[in-house]
């Protein structure tokens, strides 16, 4: 069983597959690509096609490489599901920035779908010394977090520009994406910048890049022909 979503240019864009298999009345769903627009229909359609004698759902989010807020309308389609056929249903190994996003968003980073009751009880109060040390990780990971937020942010116009890319020089997606950032070191300029820059110059009457951001580009797409 797989399932994928259909946005546009959703043969170029890494977008979601769900696969997955049914033993002895216990459904393994393991999504592969990013949980963005469209997502939640992939599940759905997935969940859908379970076998009637499934009785508990899991999924494996190992191979889950990216998430936006669109991963939170996929967990409700999750959790609406194990809601109405009174199942278990699990969502588990999370990893790299899907996982950092959970954190972000206050959700259990072992299995979101668990309830609060769910969750094991806080630890102790620590001594200082451990205190200070949690509380320079802390300062760590808000860093982190801002910097997700403004990836977040920045991930539609970074999509577009990508395909664009693919469709003007017949690149994959991961080209693409390794034009833009080649693009953004040459030209010192920040990786959103460069994608607004030539999402902007494709549309009709668009204004071109700026010299520098041409430049960069034009060797960027030079040096990947030759690899």
């Amino acid at each position: 069983m797989t399932s994928r979503a259909a946005p546009p240019l959703a043969e170029m864009l890494n977008t979601l597959v769900i696969e997955g298999h049914t033993d002895a009345h216990r459904s393994l769903l393991t999504p592969r690509g990013e949980l963005v627009h469209g997502c939640a229909d992939t599940l759905a359609e997935a969940l859908a096609e379970l076998p009637d004698g499934t009785r508990r759902v899991d999924l494996d989010m190992a191979r889950v490489t990216f998430m936006d807020t669109a991963a939170l309308e996929f967990l409700d389609v999750l959790g609406a599901y194990r809601d109405r056929r009174s199942m278990p249903v699990t969502a588990t190994n999370w990893n790299g920035q899907p996982r950092r996003i959970l954190e972000l968003a206050g959700l259990d980073t072992t299995d979101p779908l668990r309830s609060a009751a769910e969750c094991p009880e806080p630890d102790p109060p620590a001594p200082s010394a451990v205190a200070l040390e949690r509380a320079e990780k802390l300062h760590v990971l808000k860093e982190e977090v801002d910097q997700l937020r403004q990836a977040i942010a920045s991930r539609p116009v970074i999509d577009q520009a990508r395909g664009i890319l693919m469709a003007t020089h017949a690149c994959t997606s991961e080209e693409a994406w390794h034009i833009l950032r080649e693009t953004s070191q040459l030209s010192n300029t920040k990786l959103r910048t460069v994608a607004a820059a030539v999402t902007a110059s494709a549309e009709t009457d668009g204004p071109p890049p700026p010299a520098e951001v041409r430049t960069a580009l034009r060797t960027a797409v030079f040096r990947r022909r030759q690899d």
